[in-house]
């Protein structure tokens, strides 16, 4: 394995923490090499609040893929989510000094980086601008506008906002870790990059990723991100309403959910009885699974209804914006049986589930094709793709990175220089994120 390039992808959740080595194969598809995977301690709905438990769990998770593998990690693409995320529609231009020159990537960087000096509420901070459609000079609907003519140039952004100190906390506890950060994907982008096709991209799709403390939203039309954002509820608060409604502990909730629960009431009868050891010395509890799936099917709803108001929002009911390919869930609460039936009987949209099997070898284990490591499998993949975008620069670059090389040469992997993946496929220049990441790195070095 001396010259193969192999990335790795982390994702910090409420309830796991995955730690995932992959490269690609000679037919462009994702070899999985080594996964790791502890108990999330420490993380609240998808933001950090202790962190020596997700230290702990961060090196449990890459100790194990590491045995996994054989292979050293050094650094990875962490994954951010959380219920800090919102996101924004802004339009914003800029007038050029001479409209007899073409449109250059420059006008496109002075027009992007007026965006980030939008005034954010206090600790928030800009982390994703993703320009969707241009106009020059009132001409509209322009995907690409380098090489026009033009003096105005306008644009419409999507603008993804988070916490500062949620970020740094997660990028402190990934350094602590003794890892690198390569760089930062937006979770619901790197799950939509690893279950969705382009064809649903771009005949428009909203991808809802259910985790154990947030449930995360991707809205796709015309192959642009549309809409994203992330709603403090998950699989944690099913389990939760099933330990009061049952009074059992935690445990036996989570048992119970994932073995005999359903998002449907109707399809169990009234003489179905589970029996559940009591504690300690006391009588054993019958639960009735009617009982059971009522009470999942009170907060599913619940669930399904806010994402599906979020989904009205970025205005699924106009025509212009109709989600033809309708709805993809994927995450592990997306496993709840007859889930999808109930989504479609909410929403009324096609719905299937979202494996990350599409872009994965075909002798990958059937456990990783599971729609629990979905967001692990994207941020392996963006890892990947910003490696080949940084290629053909290295001879370059070689003298400033002399001393990084002769580093890399003592180890039997390359993947030290991946950033994270920027969203604008066709451009070469540095997206805000990587610059972004850049300086999240320098400030953590610095704070030590």
């Amino acid at each position: 394995m001396e010259n193969t390039k192999y990335a790795v992808g982390l994702d910090i959740g409420t309830t796991k923490i995955v730690a995932m080595i992959g490269r690609e194969n000679d037919y462009g598809k994702i070899e999985i090499l080594g996964i790791g995977k502890s108990k999330s301690l420490g993380v609240h709905r998808g933001v950090v609040n202790n962190i020596t438990q997700t230290i702990q769990s961060i090196q449990q998770a890459v100790q194990e893929s590491e045995s996994a593998s054989g292979l050293k990690i050094n650094d990875c693409v962490v994954g951010i989510a959380g219920q800090h995320i919102r996101s924004l529609q802004h339009s914003d231009y800029i007038t050029r000094p001479d409209s007899e020159e073409v449109i250059s990537e420059d006008d496109l960087d002075k027009l992007c980086n007026q965006v980030y000096k939008l005034v954010m509420l206090p600790g928030e901070e800009i982390i994703h601008v993703l320009p969707q459609e241009y106009k020059v000079d009132g001409q509209a609907e322009i995907k690409e506008p380098i090489g026009m003519y033009g003096g105005r140039l306008e644009a419409n952004f999507h603008v993804v906002v988070g916490q500062v100190s949620s970020i740094r906390n997660i990028g402190r506890c990934v350094k602590s870790s003794g890892l690198d950060l390569a760089g930062i994907t937006l979770e619901p982008l790197a799950a939509a990059n690893a279950v969705l096709s382009q064809e649903e991209k771009e005949a428009g799709v909203a991808l809802i990723d259910i985790g154990g403390g947030t449930t995360d939203l991707a809205i796709f039309k015309d192959g642009i991100i549309r809409h994203t954002a992330v709603i403090p509820f998950g699989g944690n608060v099913v389990t939760e309403d099933i330990k009061e409604g049952c009074s059992i502990i935690e445990k036996q909730a989570e048992l119970l959910k994932i073995k005999f629960g359903s998002a449907w009431p109707g399809e169990n009868k009234d003489n179905e009885i589970v029996s559940i050891p009591g504690l300690r010395g006391r009588e054993p509890k019958e639960i009735t699974l009617k009982n059971l799936s009522k009470i999942i099917h009170a907060r599913v709803v619940e669930i399904i209804e806010q994402v599906y108001m979020e989904i009205k929002n970025y205005g699924h009911e106009d025509q212009k914006k109709k989600l033809i390919a309708g709805i993809v869930l994927t995450g592990g609460g997306s496993q709840l049986k007859h889930l999808k039936q109930l989504v479609e009987y909410i929403t009324g949209m096609d719905t299937r589930i979202g494996y990350p099997n599409e872009h994965l070898a075909g002798d990958s284990d059937t456990e990783i094709a599971s729609p629990v490591y979905a967001t692990a499998v994207g941020l392996v993949m963006n890892a990947i793709q910003q490696q080949k975008k940084n290629v053909p620069r290295q001879p370059e670059n070689q003298s400033k990175k002399e001393a990084q090389e002769t580093k890399q040469e003592e180890q039997p992997n390359d993947y030290n220089q991946t950033e994270p993946q920027s969203t604008e496929p066709k451009r070469e220049r540095k997206s805000f994120l990587e610059k972004w990441s850049e300086k999240l790195k320098d400030f953590l070095d610095n704070a030590e």
